[in-house]
């Protein structure tokens, strides 16, 4: 068993001090030490070794013990005859989202995967975990510490997928469904609306539950990290979730649709992509890139999910989750990447920059183009059954025959789940669509006709993003260039990202430079820029069209019979 012991003393450092003891394999010239290179979640390399300091190793008789590093994150330590081995090291831990490992005066919260070392030679030892923490401090956490703040786990695998919160500032409350407990624990959150929050979240975990048939673990547990700054971001784990959402006191206002949909998305993970996993990842291998086309299954399709239950579970109205799902279409339309890059191949590069906006115009999202195909093909599904089957039902196909697999799916597999419940072929689906970049505006515009739905699309209120084609941003007193719309006004000028829009027609753009432009509506107009330190003059064209384009799905004034059939099962 590895013994860890964790502190956290002069914790405005940000540093947690670790202590762990290792026994090697016997006769074993060295103990080879790991650092996880990514965590699961975020299929991107996570370079944890960067947060490491003071690594150190000693024998029985506490004598320092001679190592190397041989990789960024692998130790290589020689045991020179012992048969326990004592490393200590401090992380760096002032990063504080949904994935981090974090230490300030008020908390300390681990996510153990980007911490915790594990033995190369022996990945399935269990840990046995001690926290030295101040003791009006509590634990939140799927892990079961006793009263000494120690537990034992059984393996690094559900180590690395267990986060812990320990603060003084934790609310907590629980709920029941079928059996199974789930606890909501919010940390650093005042004046919680507790009546209204467990009523929501046991209405969507139970419509879950309800279409599976089962639920994973034997317990679950929200971790709800509430900032008190704009932030937005969710992880998933078998037995639990960690959501950092802010500002704070937003929470249970504006930001409350965002909180229940965050969660219900990550609760949805505890079947798809924690027990339903693609083969690329089964099981996780934790020192590279695990590469997997199936983005848009654990990612796209959960999206969907996830607020889709939201609707069916009553906890949204049918207003409420076309908001949420015209997000998602509008996503799609204002990227032209959807013509450069599939879906499949964004998956694989979420480990190149996935996670960052990257080069313009060349990458789409696993989360917004799995979700819209994702409701394509519940509508293909349900048309094909009489709306006897929907998606639901072909992810717990692959979840009953997959979760236990050691080999994981892979997209044909999902193919024939999806051929097999609906008797048609998806052959056009995959080559065009999942694999290829065809546009495939016209299939969600039938979708959407199927349940009595109508896109709706409206140029702009911005005069910049509607009539210039740029989106932009205020920095000071000027406006900078985020986005620009291909063949717009913007582009044709010789405008670029990340210039900075100064004046138009030699007059400031301050305070507003949608007023401004709008002012010289059907004028020739020229823009002062500031790029690289250098000074432009740029004309722009006029031209009689609108380029961003708001989107937005609402229900029809009449529906036909069939269609409102459709959406009443498609809802509930």
């Amino acid at each position: 068993m590895i013994a860890y012991q964790v502190f956290c003393e002069q914790a405005h450092q940000r540093y947690i001090q670790f202590k762990a003891i290792f026994t090697p394999l016997q006769g074993a010239d060295f103990l080879q030490l790991e650092l996880s290179s990514w965590r699961p979640g975020r299929y991107e390399i996570g370079n944890f070794a960067k947060n490491i300091k003071g690594f150190k190793a000693f024998g029985a008789t506490n004598k320092p013990l001679n190592f190397e590093k041989t990789s960024k994150d692998s130790w290589q330590i020689l045991t020179e005859g012992n048969t326990q081995i004592t490393i200590q090291y401090s992380y760096y831990a002032a990063e504080l989202n949904a994935g981090s490992t974090y230490l300030d005066p008020s908390q300390l919260y681990v996510n153990p995967v980007n911490c915790f070392f594990y033995d190369a030679q022996q990945i399935d030892q269990p840990y046995s975990i001690t926290l030295h923490i101040p003791k009006n401090w509590e634990l939140a956490s799927a892990l079961k510490f006793d009263d000494d703040n120690s537990c034992v786990v059984s393996n690094f695998d559900r180590l690395a997928d267990s986060p812990f919160i320990c603060s003084a500032e934790i609310e907590r409350k629980s709920y029941e469904v079928d059996g199974i407990k789930f606890h909501i624990c919010f940390n650093q959150q005042q004046m919680i609306p507790w009546d209204r929050v467990l009523t929501d979240f046991e209405r969507f975990t139970k419509r879950q539950i309800q279409d599976f048939g089962e639920f994973p673990s034997e317990e679950y547990t929200f971790l709800i990290q509430s900032l008190p700054h704009a932030a937005y971001h969710g992880v998933e784990h078998l037995d639990s979730t960690v959501i950092a959402l802010g500002p704070s006191y937003d929470l249970f206002n504006g930001l409350y649709s965002e909180l229940l949909g965050v969660c219900s998305h990550e609760l949805y993970h505890a079947w798809n992509v924690k027990s339903l996993r693609p083969r690329e990842m089964q099981p996780y291998d934790f020192k590279k890139e695990n590469y997997s086309p199936s983005g848009l299954i654990y990612e796209g399709i959960t999206t969907y999910m996830g607020d889709l239950y939201l609707l069916k579970s009553g906890v949204f109205s049918l207003e409420a989750y076309l908001r949420e799902f015209s997000k998602q279409i509008q996503k799609h339309f204002d990227n032209p990447a959807r013509f450069n890059m599939s879906v499949a191949s964004a998956s694989l590069d979420t480990w190149l920059d996935g996670y960052v906006a990257g080069a313009p115009g060349r990458k789409v999202s696993i989360y917004t183009e799995g979700c819209l195909l994702a409701f394509y093909t519940d509508f293909r599904i349900r048309r094909a059954t009489n709306n006897k089957f929907g998606l639901e039902h072909v992810i717990k196909t692959l979840y009953f025959d997959h979760r236990i697999s050691e080999s994981g799916y892979d997209l044909k597999d999902y193919q024939n789940a999806l051929e097999n419940i609906s008797g048609e072929s998806f052959d056009i689906l995959f080559k065009d669509y999942i694999f290829g970049t065809q546009a495939y505006e016209s299939l969600l515009q039938e979708a959407l006709d199927y349940f009595g739905l109508v896109l709706d699309q409206n140029p702009s209120t911005s005069y910049t993003e509607a009539r210039i084609g740029a989106k932009v941003t205020q920095v000071g007193k000027t406006w900078q260039i985020n986005a620009i719309y291909p063949g717009s006004v913007a582009d044709t000028a010789g405008l670029a990202l990340g210039d900075l829009i100064l004046g138009v027609n030699m007059q400031a753009a301050n305070p507003s430079l949608d007023q401004l432009l709008s002012f010289f509506e059907n004028q020739n107009k020229s823009v002062l820029i500031e790029r690289n330190g250098r000074f432009l003059e740029r004309f722009l064209p006029e031209v009689d069209r609108n380029f961003y384009v708001i989107h937005k799905v609402v229900k029809m004034d009449q529906c036909l019979a069939n269609q409102k059939r459709a959406m009443d099962l498609w809802s509930c």
